[in-house]
């Protein structure tokens, strides 16, 4: 291996591919979004290949365009959606008059949103293809009082606690989400389920965010990989024998249509367990900044946003207009967009990706003008979505077609 080659290489494959992208988009003005759609057909065959023939339900949060979400349903191995609100999950199962892109929606999260439950409940059609999750039996009372006489009864999924515990609730290492955890707890809340009129035990979901959801290489740091990857490891074991209990003990309850767990960084491992019928995925198709740091798997960026350069303020340094586009979670440096290309380019340490403008420095700075394009990342996948109206389709070096957002088509669900 030859440091002075690679480096080399990695200049001349970025230069590469930003003359491409450059060249396919030269009609449009910036600030724009584009997917690279040979990128985003790569990694869903790498989800499916990872999957290794289990099921995998597209999490629409993480694409928030429905013709991209319609085109990943269309290969193989995709089934189904996991939609972040239940508005949006009528939206896309057709409630509000659109041509619908499944018939099988399960809402992620638990919803509040009486006045969405009583439209869920007054469609045949919506409460066939909806499921709705629930964690604590105050859900089914706000259930009951907004929907008293569903046209059929509502489908309902626990969704469960997996994080790691190994001192107990002192030492909690995964997402703070259900207060399901045991397979008592679960079995409880699935006989409430059942003794309740106008609602069904249809599913559970367990995600493991603390696996799925965390890179195990981290950047110049490899001890703390070591660490991660033995943590994840124990968390991956005891997740499993809990999960499969878990299973085991509601449906001694009731049947269960389906058993969801997994995230794009632990589709390989979530689909070798038997109790799991279906894993969910959805940010490895645009493959954003923070899913560069896994051993498991290397995907390819597909959603990049381009800015326009305004300013050179001074050697060394090129402003963009906007850029401030935060991901959403900790707030350490790692939300902020990575500037992708041309290789090189840094931010301020005193500014940082601004609102209106963001400063770019390093060597690449130096050889930008004024009206030149910057190519950025996101840190998260649909996120970016939230900023821009339309996002342009690329394959190879033309643009084939322009499709909206959610936020172009008029729907901002959080």
């Amino acid at each position: 291996m030859n440091p002075i080659h690679d480096l080399w290489d990695a200049h001349a494959m970025s230069t590469s591919e930003r003359a491409r992208l450059e060249t396919a988009t030269a009609g449009l003005s910036a600030p724009f979004a584009v997917v690279d759609l040979d990128a985003f057909r790569g990694n869903a065959a790498d989800l499916v290949r990872r999957a290794n023939g289990t099921p995998i339900r597209l999490a629409s949060k993480s694409v928030r365009c429905r013709h991209l979400i319609r085109a990943a349903l269309a290969h193989p191995g995709f089934a189904g959606i996991m939609a972040y609100t239940l508005p949006e999950a009528l939206w896309l199962a057709g409630a509000d008059g659109d041509e619908p892109l499944s018939d099988d929606i399960l809402v992620a999260y638990p919803t509040t949103d009486t006045s969405a439950i009583a439209r869920l409940a007054a469609d045949p059609r919506a409460a066939a293809s909806i499921t709705l999750m629930v964690d604590h039996p105050a859900h089914l009372d706000l259930i009951a009082r907004a929907a008293p006489d569903p046209v059929r009864p509502l489908r309902l999924c626990i969704d469960v606690d997996t994080s790691w515990q190994p001192l107990g609730p002192r030492l909690r290492i995964g997402a703070h989400r259900s207060p399901v955890r045991s397979p008592a707890q679960a079995a409880r809340l699935a006989r409430a389920i059942t003794r309740r009129p106008g609602v069904e035990l249809d599913g559970l979901m367990a995600y493991e965010a603390q696996i799925a959801g965390v890179g195990d290489l981290p950047p110049g740091n490899p001890a703390y990989g070591r660490f991660l990857r033995a943590v994840q490891r124990r968390s991956r074991r005891e997740l499993a024998h809990r999960r499969a209990a878990i299973v085991r003990a509601v449906r001694a309850v009731a049947d269960l249509r389906f058993v969801n767990g997994g995230g794009t960084g632990s589709l390989h491992t979530t689909s070798r367990e038997r109790a799991v019928t279906e894993v969910a995925a959805g940010s490895g198709l645009y493959h954003p900044r923070l899913f560069d740091h896994y051993s498991a798997f290397t995907g390819r960026p597909a959603a990049l946003f381009a800015l326009p350069i305004v300013r050179r303020p001074a050697r060394g340094a090129a402003t963009a207009l906007g850029g401030g586009y935060l991901a959403s979670g900790t707030g350490d440096p790692d939300r902020l967009p990575q500037p992708y290309l041309p290789a090189g380019l840094s931010y301020s340490s005193t500014q940082g990706a601004g609102e209106v403008q963001t400063p770019l420095l390093g060597a690449a700075a130096e050889g930008l003008e004024i009206g030149d394009l910057v190519w950025l990342r996101h840190a998260k996948a649909g996120e970016l979505c939230e900023h821009f109206p339309t996002l342009h389709l690329v394959e190879g070096d033309r643009v084939t077609a322009a499709v909206p957002t959610y936020r172009g088509e008029g729907r901002t669900f959080l």
